[in-house]
């Protein structure tokens, strides 16, 4: 594989897709009309999910350009160069091998990776954190006092934050017996304050996850936590007020996910409780790791290897299947096709669970810090628009908040609707409305008829005739008509399982992968977050009272900080 990339706009592919996009004419209520077999022939399946792919503003011709411009800017081969290890992130000279954090055990041949058996060391490492979660769900590891764990709190940022919090939220069902878990990430201390207001610091177990040990945020949460562990404890007499005290006290609350083992130790934590992993893992790839510790603990070690043999599921799919009917292939073209064809600006997930109401923010930074490029691999600028703005909300709070704009609104949104047969908490309405909701009617079935209805609306509209036919005024028919050929993707699956779960986050991760293999980006970097972050070293200083540094600000930040210091109380 060359690792320059190809540039899409100057493929044959992207020339007739131009051609295509002039003479394309979307009309979903005609092509559903005339040809009764689309539902059927655009969808697909991929281990336990149903895509329905049939409601995008797409032809059979669409797709099969489509398809070809995945084969000009090699597809395949740069799908196997991830898979094998080759060093596809190249602004750092790594590998991108989050794949191989879900491998089937024994797998041959074995991954070796820069001399490095990969294979091994999962395993190695998956062994260690199943048997610490184990021991921390069985009682065998307690606090400083001799108490079992009853909260872990995780705390950490980006994706040592978001993944974690995704999937516990989704998984909560499974979570019963174990240990509750709470999450800390923002600076704020209004977050930190609050997650540990009612928690009792003999039974609460912290875990720092930070790769290297010195992210600002994560690092003054774990100082403020462990300063909160120290006060609690010696005011409640479980400990002396010395220092011998409070270091053991860190060393029975305390655990990092860290590779930085000397900073580990100098925080106080036994570096033997500390759980790595490796620079070929990015952040927002990382919730299948030791970033997962805290999920590990909650829900116990069998169900985190089920996760992972969904995310596995997943990548075999999408690794061995042909483009023609490979989900995240099709969905990530189906993407660019909007973003550069169709002048698509966002992108909105809809997942009708309560469960997944942290999915689509979990998919924000996936999706926006992978792609979120002006600057192609080899450094040289884009050639055409690049990522879209992610978001979503669970249904049906989202349809009394912005489906406004999805059915109505003057911009192309493609939408992803994401439901599950099988609810996690099967409630019926025993007394009903006396009118639509029946006595006895069952929730979920409710819940599911706007996840169809709503995919209906969005593509086939309703005409000013059929308005006029149901006697509206005149002077309303305007603003009662859906223009229709709104865009969406229908995923259903039996149930939210760990599995299940596991393929979802697969699928967009590899939906990302594809996106960024067309524009010729490098999407496992994310430069653009470290400028704020340096500048914030800088200003701080001059917000906590340095002259000479606040000098130093332009105008606007120079009056900022000067309101803040005249007003704080």
């Amino acid at each position: 594989m060359t690792t320059t990339p190809v540039d899409a706009t100057t493929t044959p592919s992207w020339a007739d897709l131009q051609r295509h996009h002039r003479e394309f004419r979307g009309d979903l209520r005609g092509w559903f009309a005339t040809d009764p077999g689309r539902a059927e022939r655009l969808t697909r399946t991929a281990g336990d999910l149903l895509v329905d792919l049939s409601k995008n503003l797409v032809t059979d011709e669409t797709l099969d350009l489509l398809v070809r411009l995945a084969h000009d800017v090699d597809l395949p081969a740069r799908t196997e160069a991830m898979f094998t290890g080759e060093h596809i992130n190249v602004t750092e000279d790594r590998a991108v091998l989050h794949t191989a954090l879900r491998r089937a055990p024994g797998t041959q041949p074995p991954l070796v990776v820069d001399g490095q058996d990969v294979d091994a060391d999962v395993a190695r490492e998956l062994d260690k954190l199943s048997a610490f979660a184990d021991q921390v769900r069985s009682g065998a590891w307690t606090g400083v006092t001799g108490k079992p764990v009853r909260t872990v709190v995780n705390i950490g940022i980006g994706g040592s934050d978001l993944g974690p919090v995704m999937v516990y939220e989704a998984l909560a069902p499974y979570g019963e017996g174990g240990p509750a878990a709470r999450f800390v990430s923002n600076i704020d201390p209004t977050d930190v304050a609050q997650k540990t207001a009612d928690l009792d610091p003999e039974t609460t177990l912290f875990i720092v996850a930070s790769k290297t040990f010195g992210t600002l945020e994560t690092l003054t949460n774990a100082r403020l936590a462990r300063a909160w562990l120290w006060e609690r404890l010696v005011a409640a007499g479980a400990i002396e007020d010395t220092a011998e005290a409070r270091q053991a006290a860190v060393g029975k609350h305390f655990v990092a996910v860290s590779t930085a083992l000397d900073k580990v130790a100098a925080f106080g934590i036994d570096p033997a409780n500390a759980f790595g992993f490796w620079d070929w893992v990015g952040g927002r790839y990382s919730v299948d790791s030791a970033i997962g510790t805290s999920l590990a603990i909650a829900f116990g070690p069998d169900v985190f290897r089920e996760l992972l043999a969904g995310f596995r599921t997943m990548d075999e799919h999408f690794r061995t299947t042909p483009l023609e009917r490979n989900v995240p292939a099709l969905m990530g073209l189906l993407n660019v096709w909007y973003v550069n064809f169709l002048d698509a600006h966002t992108h909105a997930v809809l997942p009708y669970a309560q469960q997944l109401h942290r999915f689509p923010a979990y998919l924000q930074q996936l999706t926006m810090e992978s792609n979120g490029k002006s600057v192609r691999a080899d450094g040289s600028p884009v050639t055409s628009q690049t990522g879209e703005v992610f978001w979503g909300e669970p249904g049906t709070n989202g349809q009394h908040a912005f489906y406004q704009l999805i059915h109505q609104g003057t911009r192309t949104i493609p939408a992803d609707f994401i439901a599950f047969a099988t609810p996690a908490y099967p409630l019926s309405d025993a007394e009903g409305d006396g009118g639509a909701v029946q006595p006895g009617a069952d929730v979920h079935e409710l819940f599911l008829a706007n996840f169809f209805a709503q995919t209906k609306a969005l593509a086939f509209g309703k005409t000013a005739d059929e308005v006029r036919a149901e006697g509206t005024a005149e002077h309303l028919v305007s603003a009662r008509t859906f223009s229709g050929n709104r865009p969406t993707t229908s995923i259903m699956a039996p149930a939210l399982t760990p599995s299940v779960l596991g393929q979802l986050v697969a699928l967009y991760e590899h939906v990302t992968f594809v996106q960024g293999v067309v524009w010729g980006i490098d999407s496992f970097d994310q430069w653009g977050v470290e400028l704020g972050k340096k500048l914030a070293l800088e200003v701080a200083p001059a917000v906590a009272g340095d002259d000479a540094a606040l000098a130093a600000q332009d105008a606007s930040t120079k009056a900022l900080v000067e309101y803040y210091r005249a007003h704080r109380s």
